[in-house]
This record gives C-alpha cells, structure tokens and sequence, in this order.
C-alpha cells in the first residue's frame, strides 16, 4: 500500500512541475502576429468573399477517395475466412485497379499540378 501511496504522490509532484514549468516557461509578451486569428493560410483580415481555388477541392476530393479506400479494404482479412476467398480478393482487386486507374487518368489530364 506505501508503494501505490508513493508512486501517486510521486506522480502528481511531476505533474504538478510540468504544469508550472509549461505555464511560466514562454514569454508572456504576444505580438500582433500571435494575437491574429489563423485561418489555413487565408488573410483573415481581407475579403471574405475571395473565390477558392478549384484545385484545392481536387485534391481534398481525391483525398477522400484513398481515404475511403482503406475503408472498403478493412474487412478484407474477414472476407479471405469465406467459403469463397477469391471473390473477396476479386473485388478487392477490382476497386484498387478502378481507383488507380482513376488516378492515373487524373495525373495524366494535368489535374494534379498545383501551379500552371
């Protein structure tokens, strides 16, 4: 019981440490840069009515395409426990080459390149 008493006590005498070191640490002086609101590269202080780039929403929606990607693929390992594992692999398969070929007619079309 004297171990688990001390190891707590130890561990909130360290947390208590960390906690005053990283609240006195940096500098208390913030400068306008600091004091601005960020917004993803944007000048928030300009129109907000500025049009976006549509190669930036390109490149999101491809994202979300390969990100949905590993979703479909997750179940895989479950789907090779079948009966009939080829046509899990099958359509695996089918879905890499379907969005690899998407890919690479997006690459090809310029549709990737973020300055002309």
């Amino acid at each position: 019981m004297n171990l688990i008493m001390s190891s707590v006590a130890a561990t909130a005498l360290i947390s208590l440490i960390l906690a005053f070191v990283a609240f006195w640490l940096p500098s208390l002086s913030p400068d306008n840069e600091k004091l601005s609101p960020y917004e993803c590269g944007f000048d928030p202080l300009g129109s907000a009515r500025l049009p976006f780039s549509l190669r930036f929403f390109l490149v999101a929606i491809l994202f979300l395409l390969f990100d949905l990607e590993i979703a479909l693929l997750l179940p895989l390992p479950w789907g090779n426990q079948l009966l009939t594992p080829f046509i899990s692999l099958l359509w695996a398969t089918s879905i890499i080459i379907l969005l690899t070929l998407g890919l690479i007619y997006e690459w090809l079309q310029g549709g990737l390149e973020w300055a002309e």
